[in-house]
């Protein structure tokens, strides 16, 4: 019992040494005002730490997307371009996309039955 006693007693004089030598700082205005400043800015404030860290992510999102639609377009415009500029290219596309064909040719549409995974 003596030895739980002398314990607490040793364990509460450390802690009011630890307190002695840190209460100054911790109760000094700037520390406190900047403790209070740097909280209300994490988390009270229009835009918090949490709401940027999300908008970050969305605005890296579309980002993305737009890389890939720049993308698209260009292929889309080298597309559109070799259409305007060889006749054999329209023709390819109308055959492909419409189905038309020349006079006296027969159109032979082939399905693909396996599915994407198991394409080789």
């Amino acid at each position: 019992m003596c030895i739980i006693r002398t314990m607490l007693i040793l364990r509460q004089s450390i802690s009011m040494t630890f307190l002695k030598k840190v209460a100054p700082y911790i109760f000094n205005r700037y520390f406190v005002v900047s403790l209070g400043f740097v909280i209300w800015m994490l988390f009270f404030d229009q835009r918090d730490f949490f709401q940027q860290k999300e908008r970050r992510t969305e605005l890296n999102k579309l980002e993305e997307a737009k890389k890939y639609y720049q993308k698209e377009i260009e292929q889309t415009k080298g597309q559109l371009n070799n259409l305007q500029n060889n006749p054999a290219a329209i023709e390819k596309y109308a055959r492909e996309r419409y189905l038309l064909r020349r006079e006296g040719e027969e159109v032979y549409l082939f399905e693909d039955t396996m599915p994407a995974t198991e394409k080789k």
